[in-house]
């Protein structure tokens, strides 16, 4: 190829020709260095074309600079074939419709980049889908599928995504357009190519094996199998042409469908048993052992299972099949689940093997490369144990699972791809492993392609010949070598351009313990391997991450692209100021610290710890945006203020005030400021001690406030802490301690000094639950503002003095609740992690609790008031990902509060939403589940929501009191 000019003079050339986007910027690039496989390559820029025209448009441009091209869809790959040195064709952005449905003749034309849920959500209503469905359909794209001839749990019954294509329309590097169906299209050449190796074709591919996705599948091109270069065509890695639009087939979706899940004692069993199951005509065959399944919880007995799907026109009649399938199994134990929200739950734990495989159970990481091999069905038992003693021998370990029907299996597997002696362990494996797969009649690829981690082993599979004719049929395709160069043939060896080479050796050093990464920010980093599930684009109840991508829909804001910008600002080389780096910062600036990614993404990826981290070294020594100094270190202001808050709440409702003061302190003028509470939490505690409480003596006495000194009978005043006398309710705190039963109640900064009601009515709860209720007898606060801003420095201070002032309440078995949901996670994870070394640390994120867990722990036998309305509103994202909300279930439950509360997150997210310049993402991410529920409650439904920032966002976008739960028990209790 012709010598590469400056890439400056490209960049310049394609803004000219095409009308998409052309982004050759550092943080562009770094984006797209890698997919979800173990390799990395850097690229020249990135191009977002919007038709087929802005595709030939790039192609003519980058064939006069001889810069090569690489397609690329939701990046999901998993042996390296969506990275490239040129130019990456990214059709996420634009080229992303369902052009049109033809339900008569049951096919659907898309563009490139349309992701697989979103063709499925088309024709849902038609009763059809699109029958392969890999784990990744929420975010991986047809043209990816159609590169990688993708499979899928369901192709037992409907076959690959080679299976399913009817037509493509492609274009050459050369920028010939082709039309590929049943009969027609492709380069000249490629007929008599066929028709002189027609002998080697018949027999060079290995039988009996449904999924054989190695190699360019031309024996499809064969007389008698069409000849079909469309089917030729899937499979080929971006090597050949680019994709511009597919007609693909659609399939009869059964009406209701069942899950047979049967147990075995081990993987080889299951595998043994798989094979026998497909007379029955089952959906899927899948199968996982129990390193992958902790605890197996709900499963029946044994040591692996194969999961089963059956389908039928009615849930009886699937059910029926399911039952008639697990009679004829030899299974160890069984069980048929026809429960939807049963059913969706065993397959999540399925889909997210692909992140969770990626650590084993002590820790360690384990990588792709061997991802998917795959052996006759038959054979498939044999294979895995032969597989296990060849991990053994090499002193390594793997969790397979997958597509036990098709004898497809997928691994991940604790190489050591940090150390020169490491790589090398790898490519003896992987040579000897290829061997092992050949020897089983298999192939070395099964569903996820060659790519780099495989190409260079395809003559052990096919040979010589057939080898040196799939370079012939490439070069009659991309006579110039522009097409994904590096990939299927004359391939990159396997063991070089390895995404860990370019990471630093010694530890970052860091404030956060990262105790799940032995304390390293690189291995904490690494933990995102691309498996993309931030990129979902619908929202559920069931997950949060990742609302600034779904909202913005750049890969930029999903956890996968914030991650993608940390390696490479590790790595030093496209993003090259380390801390300092305004690429990294500005990704970061979206982030909301929901803590979503932390439980929702498969491998525990924590970006609001990431981003608090690199904002305490970006800012180090130097100025900070002024929301920084404003709501990053709000407890102190609120502290300060709370004696002037009448005055100083009558400002702020003037309009020249209220300006100014937003103005200074960095906040989005479209926000209203909000009230600070006349009388602290604390204060009001104080004074219903004082006059006895509301059901007989006692109260709580106060504690100082959230940073400082002082408060109603805090730890500089007399005394100590009060305890609470309710109904039933023990004697509280004296000079050495809690008297049990009793609960430290949190006063958290936001109940504290700007909404008490939900703390008075905690208290009141709780007493009459018969629990007496004590505060803290010092100055105490989660240091959650100082987090989510990167002050970490500052936040350590505030810890260790919280610490103190806590330490002699953390007894045994004293549960301390904590109000707010981000504050009680910043406790459960922030505070260890920040202090690490100090034992109080963990001793109270273990004695965390929610208002609904401590009642269910301390108060079981207690029956909440009956309040027997419709409930509607928002699980907090912090109580999402780190605490959970089966507790606030039970309780609404059994109080009568009827209907699920959305998920997501609300859009403010502490001092996010009131930054300047976040206004709009922040309504935007409100306008995703918070507020259209809301919107569809009926006039007297409840709404509920236990954080702060949800009740403010929901009162200044939508007009609406929200209430916490606690609120609204004590208000039936007073009832």
């Amino acid at each position: 190829m012709a010598e590469q000019r400056p890439n400056r003079e490209l960049a310049l050339e394609l803004r000219r020709a095409v009308r998409g986007g052309v982004d050759f910027s550092a943080a562009a690039r770094a984006l797209m260095t890698m997919d979800a496989s173990n390799y990395r390559r850097v690229p020249a820029g990135v191009v977002a074309p919007r038709d087929a025209d802005d595709v030939a448009a790039a192609l003519e441009v980058c064939r006069r600079f001889g810069v090569p091209v690489v397609p690329r869809g939701g990046g999901t790959s998993i042996a390296g074939q969506a990275t490239g040195t040129g130019v990456v064709l990214d059709f996420t952005r634009h080229m992303n419709a369902v052009v049109d449905v033809d339900a008569g003749a049951g096919t659907a034309r898309v563009q490139p980049g349309v992701v697989l849920d979103t063709l499925r959500e088309a024709v849902r209503p038609l009763g059809l889908t699109f029958g392969p469905d890999p784990s990744t359909h929420s975010r991986c794209t047809l043209g990816g599928m159609i590169g990688n001839n993708a499979c899928g749990a369901h192709s037992v019954a409907w076959g690959t995504t080679a299976d399913n294509v009817r037509a493509l329309d492609v274009i050459t590097y050369g920028g010939v357009p082709h039309r590929l169906a049943p009969g027609e299209g492709g380069p000249p050449g490629v007929r008599a190519l066929v028709g002189a190796h027609l002998a080697a074709l018949r027999t060079g591919y290995p039988e009996g094996l449904p999924r054989r996705i190695s190699g360019y599948a031309l024996d499809a091109l064969l007389p008698e199998n069409g000849p079909d270069p469309a089917r030729a065509f899937c499979g080929s890695e971006g090597t050949l042409a680019v994709l511009t639009e597919a007609t693909v087939r659609l399939v009869r979706a059964p009406r209701a469908r069942a899950l047979a899940v049967i147990g075995h004692t081990d993987e080889s069993a299951a595998a043994d048993a798989a094979a026998g199951l497909l007379p029955y005509g089952p959906l899927t065959v899948e199968g996982m052992a129990r390193d992958l399944v902790p605890g197996a919880h709900g499963l029946p007995r044994g040591g692996a299972w194969l999961f089963v799907e059956t389908g039928g026109d009615t849930p009886a009649a699937a059910r029926a099949a399911a039952l008639a399938l697990l009679r004829a199994s030899d299974a160890l134990d069984g069980a048929v689940v026809d429960d939807p929200a049963a059913v969706r739950a065993l397959w999540r734990i399925r889909e997210d093997a692909a992140g969770t495989a990626t650590r084993t159970p002590d820790g360690a990481e384990a990588w792709p490369g061997w991802e998917d091999c795959a052996v006759p069905p038959a054979r498939l038992g044999a294979y895995l144990r032969d597989f296990r003693a060849l991990l053994t021998a090499h002193g390594l370990r793997g969790a397979p699972y997958g597509h036990f029907g098709d004898g497809c299996i997928h691994v991940r597997i604790d190489f050591d791809l940090l150390t020169a002696p490491g790589v090398r362990a790898f490519r003896r494996f992987s040579e000897e492993l290829a061997g092992l797969v050949v020897a089983h009649g298999g192939s070395l690829s099964g569903e996820h392609g060659d790519g780099k981690a495989r190409a260079e082993l395809l003559p052990r599979m096919y040979g010589d010949e057939l080898v040196a004719l799939f370079a012939r049929y490439k070069d009659l395709w991309d006579p110039d070598g522009g097409m994904n160069p590096g990939m299927l043939v004359r391939p990159e060896p396997l063991d070089t351009g390895l995404r860990f080479a370019a990471l630093p050796r010694e530890p970052v050093d860091v404030v956060f313990g990262y105790p799940d990464d032995g304390g390293d920010f690189a291995a904490a980093v690494r933990r995102c391997v691309g498996v993309a599930k931030c990129r979902t684009g619908e929202p559920g109840t069931d997950t949060v991450m990742c609302p600034s991508y779904r909202v913005t829909g750049e890969e930029a804001h999903s956890t996968r692209g914030r991650a993608r910008l940390l390696h490479e600002m590790l790595a030093g080389e496209v993003v090259r100021d380390g801390w300092r780096s305004p690429e990294v910062r500005d990704a970061l600036d979206l982030c909301l610290g929901c803590k979503g990614c932390r439980s929702d993404c498969p491998v525990g990826v924590d970006m609001a710890t990431y981003k608090a981290e690199f904002l305490h070294h970006h800012y180090a020594g130097r100025l900070r945006p002024r929301a920084h100094y404003a709501m990053g270190r709000l407890p102190r202001w609120l502290r300060a203020a709370a004696p002037l808050a009448r005055p100083l709440n009558a400002l702020a409702r003037a309009r020249p005030a209220a300006a100014l003061a937003k103005r200074l302190a960095g906040i989005a003028p479209e926000r209203d400021l909000p009230a600070l509470a006349p009388r602290t939490l604390t204060r009001l505690l104080a004074e219903r001690a004082g006059a006895g409480g509301a059901d007989g003596p006692g109260g709580a006495g106060g504690a100082g406030g959230a940073d400082g000194p002082g408060g109603a009978g805090g730890a500089d005043g007399p005394g100590g802490a009060g305890g609470v006398d309710g109904p039933g309710g023990a004697g509280g705190v004296d000079g050495a301690g809690l008297r049990r039963p009793g609960v430290v109640l949190w006063p958290d900064t936001f109940t504290q000094y700007l909404d008490p009601a939900p703390g008075l009515a905690a208290v009141r709860v709780l007493e009459a639950a018969g629990l007496a209720v004590a505060l803290p007898p010092g100055p105490v606060c989660c240091g959650l503002t100082h987090v989510s801003t990167g002050q970490l420095t500052r936040a350590r201070a505030v810890l260790r003095r919280t610490l103190d002032a806590v330490e002699p309440l953390l007894g045994p078995g004293v549960p301390v609740t904590v109000l707010e949901p981000s504050c009680a996670a910043a406790l459960r994870t922030d505070l260890p992690e920040l202090l690490p070394d100090d034992p109080r640390a963990a001793r109270l994120a273990a004695s965390v609790r929610t208002f609904a867990q401590t009642l269910e722990e301390c108060a079981p036998r207690w029956a909440p008031p009956g309040i027997d309305r419709a409930a509607a509103g928002q699980t907090h994202c912090h109580q999402h990902a780190v605490l959970g909300d089966a507790a606030e279930r039970r309780l609404r439950e059994r109080a009568g509060l009827d209907g699920e509360l959305s998920g997501g997150c609300c859009g403010l997210a502490g001092n996010f939403g009131f930054e300047r310049g976040h206004y709009d993402v922040s309504v935007a991410c409100a306008e995703e589940q918070l507020l259209p529920a809301v919107r569809a409650a009926g006039p007297d439904a409840e709404i509920l929501a236990d954080g702060f920032s949800c009740r403010t966002q929901l009162a200044q976008l939508a007009g609406v009191r929200a209430r916490h739960l606690a609120e609204v028990l004590a208000e039936g209790l007073e009832r």
